[in-house]
């Protein structure tokens, strides 16, 4: 499939999901248009993001979670000099700016909020990139969590990504998940509508409770976007849901078991519309 937009998905030191990450994006509409590329690059090649419309930070165990799950390479990002010059998180912060996406899943997450890119709200000193104001903290109850999950969407959220859901299933695979803000702390956030995403119960319901929230997030914030909402960071695997065989109980769904798209796939595909819709 030929497409307009050039997506790139950073992989390496880490990382291990970016096979099913881009084949869930050439499948949502990314076509040829898909790129994986290793961190690397940035520094060795000076790797330009001019020419990309969708950047995924990808899940896994970036610099194998030292200092805390994404905080090593957010340093790295925030404080090495590029080849020419300044830093790949001025780069990331101009590209935000310009209203094309960016998507952070489970590690790829955590690393976008320890660089202050989600929510964004913090101080930008001489307009650089903001400070961090959220984190995602040990899961409550102090274990690795693999499970399927239930999401509730929040309507009111002007995440991109979210647009004309009401609910899915996703799975989760992350030990520090739970997520902490500072001020008025994670109320705050979902009043604003930046929490997109939330994990819900079986009626499908926002909820605290174990194991429906397998970390214990606050007001089960499951993900964050931005204002705009163009930056959006989720704890759960989109990418692992992209076909109906994915999901544990396909073999159950009523109709034909184990035909269709996987829920996953649409928030890919709301991505690529909205580049269509605003960059075509």
């Amino acid at each position: 499939m030929s497409s307009p937009f050039k997506t790139l998905i950073l992989s390496g030191y880490g990382t291990n999901c970016e096979q099913e990450t881009a084949h869930a994006c050439r499948l949502a509409g990314g076509g040829d248009g898909v790129e994986v590329a290793h961190m690397s690059r940035i520094y060795q090649e000076g790797l330009s993001l001019d020419p990309y419309h969708f950047i995924v930070f990808i899940g896994g165990f970036l610099d194998g979670d030292d200092l805390g799950s994404g905080r090593a390479c957010a340093n790295r990002f925030r404080y090495r000099p590029l080849p020419g010059g300044g830093t790949f998180l001025e780069d990331l912060w101009r590209y935000a700016d310009s209203g094309r996406l960016m998507l952070g899943i489970c590690n790829g997450f955590q690393l976008l909020t320890k660089m202050g890119l989600l929510p964004g709200n913090g101080e930008r000193p001489a307009g650089g990139p903001p400070a961090q104001t959220v984190s995602l903290a040990k899961n409550a109850n102090n274990r690795f969590e693999d499970r399927w999950v239930r999401l509730a969407v929040e309507s009111h959220s002007p995440c991109v990504f979210t647009q004309g859901m009401t609910g899915l299933e996703l799975p989760v695979r992350h030990g520090e998940g739970r997520l902490a803000a500072q001020g008025e702390g994670v109320a705050a956030l979902v009043r604003q509508g930046l929490v997109p995403l939330r994990y819900a119960n079986a009626q499908g319901a926002p909820t605290e409770t174990y194991p429906h929230n397998p970390n214990g997030s606050p007001l089960g914030a499951a993900a964050l976007c931005n204002k705009t909402g163009t930056v959006m960071g989720l704890m759960p695997h989109p990418e692992a849901f992209w076909d109906a065989t994915n999901h544990p109980g396909w073999t159950r769904q009523p109709g034909t078991p184990g035909t269709g798209e996987g829920q996953g796939l649409a928030l890919f595909k709301n991505g690529y519309r909205y580049l269509q819709s605003t960059f075509a």
